[in-house]
C-alpha cells in the first residue's frame, strides 16, 4: 500500500477518534456522577476485602466437591487462573471502545460504563455483607496454617489500612470468599456483551470462557466452589433487577442522538422554538395533533376522541 493512502487512512482514523472524544466527553460532562461513584466503590470494595484479611482465621480447609473432583494447580501454576481473568479484563475493556475507532458504534462508553458500573457495585455490596457475616478459613496455600500471609499483624496506624497495599494486599488476600470477586468481574464482563456485543461466536466463546474461568478458580484454590457457584446465580439476578431500574441504552446504528446533552446555544434555539409556536397558537408537543373543536369559547376533545377514551375507561 502507498504511504498515500497510508496517510489517508492515518488521516479518518484521526479524525473518527477526535470526534468520538468530542462527542463522549459531552455525554461525561453530563453522567461524571454516577461513573465517579463507582469507581470510588471500587477502592471501598477493596478496603473491605482488605479489612476481613485482620479477622481471618487460617483452619483446615472444608470439605469441597470441587476439590475432590479438579486437581488443584498448586503454587506454581496458580497463575493460569489469573492469566485468563486479565485477558477476559482486557478484551472487555478493549471492546468497550471499539468506537472510537470501528465504524459499529452501537453503543456509547460513557454510557455502558455507567451500567457495568453499577452492576459491579450492586453485586460487591452483596458480597461485602456476605463474607463479613462469615468468615472461612481460606483454601488457597497462603491463607492455610502455618503461612506468614494467612494473618495479618494490627495495624500500626490508619495509613495501613486505609493504602489497602494494592496490588499484593489484593492478590494475598484471605477471607473475603463467599462470593468470588473474579466471578462478579467475568459475569458481569459476559452478560453486557451478550447483550450489546454482535458477534454471536464471540457470545458462545465468552460464556465458555467464564466456565473454563469458574473451574480454574477453583483448581487454584482460590474459592471454594460454593463461592463460584453463589456468584454464578447472584449476578445474574443482580444484573437482571438492576437492569430493569436503569434507562435501556440508545442504539447508535440508528442515529439515535438524544442522549448526547444540548449546549447553551441548542437551549436557547429550542426554547425560542417553543415560544413562538406558543405564540402561534400551537401545542408545544409536536406528537399531540388530535382534531379539536370549539364549543362555547372553549376548545375541547372531538367527539369520536371522547368515545374511544370512554371506551378505554
Amino acid at each position: 500500500m502507498s504511504p498515500f493512502y497510508l496517510a489517508r487512512g492515518a488521516s479518518k482514523l484521526v479524525r473518527r477518534i477526535n470526534s468520538e472524544v468530542s462527542v463522549e466527553l459531552k455525554i461525561l460532562s453530563e453522567k461524571w456522577r454516577l461513573l465517579l461513584a463507582g469507581l470510588v466503590f471500587q477502592y471501598i470494595h477493596g478496603l473491605a476485602a482488605r479489612g476481613v484479611h485482620y479477622l481471618h482465621q487460617p483452619g483446615p480447609t472444608l470439605q469441597d466437591l470441587g476439590f475432590m473432583i479438579l486437581p488443584e494447580l498448586g503454587k506454581e501454576r496458580g497463575y493460569i487462573s489469573e492469566t485468563l481473568f486479565t485477558f477476559i479484563f482486557l478484551s472487555f475493556v478493549l471492546w468497550t471502545f471499539h468506537p472510537f475507532i470501528l465504524h459499529t458504534k452501537r453503543f456509547y462508553t460513557v454510557l455502558i460504563w455507567r451500567r457495568v458500573l453499577a452492576f459491579l457495585c450492586a453485586s460487591q455490596f452483596l458480597r461485602i455483607i456476605t463474607f463479613y457475616s462469615t468468615q472461612l478459613p481460606g483454601p488457597n496455600y497462603h491463607c492455610r496454617e502455618g503461612s506468614p500471609l494467612s494473618r495479618l499483624p494490627p495495624p500500626h496506624n490508619a495509613a495501613e489500612v486505609l493504602l489497602i497495599n494494592f496490588p499484593k494486599g489484593v492478590i494475598y488476600g484471605c477471607g473475603d470468599l463467599i462470593f468470588s470477586s473474579h466471578m462478579i468481574f467475568t459475569l458481569v464482563f459476559v452478560i453486557t456483551y451478550q447483550k450489546y456485543g454482535s458477534i454471536r461466536f464471540v457470545k458462545m466463546l465468552a460464556w465458555c470462557v467464564a466456565i473454563a474461568q469458574s473451574l480454574l478458580i477453583i483448581s487454584s484454590r482460590k474459592h471454594y466452589s460454593v463461592d463460584v457457584v453463589v456468584a454464578w446465580y447472584t449476578v445474574n439476578l443482580v444484573v437482571f433487577f438492576v437492569d430493569k431500574k436503569l434507562t435501556e441504552l440508545p442504539d447508535r446504528s440508528v442515529g439515535s442522538t438524544s442522549i448526547l446533552p444540548m449546549s447553551a446555544k441548542d437551549k436557547d434555539i429550542k426554547l425560542k422554538e417553543e415560544n413562538t409556536r406558543l405564540l402561534n397558537g400551537n401545542s408545544t408537543d409536536s406528537a399531540d395533533r388530535r382534531p379539536r373543536t370549539q364549543m362555547n369559547g372553549k376548545h375541547s376533545e372531538n367527539e369520536s376522541h371522547v368515545d374511544n377514551e370512554s371506551v378505554k375507561t
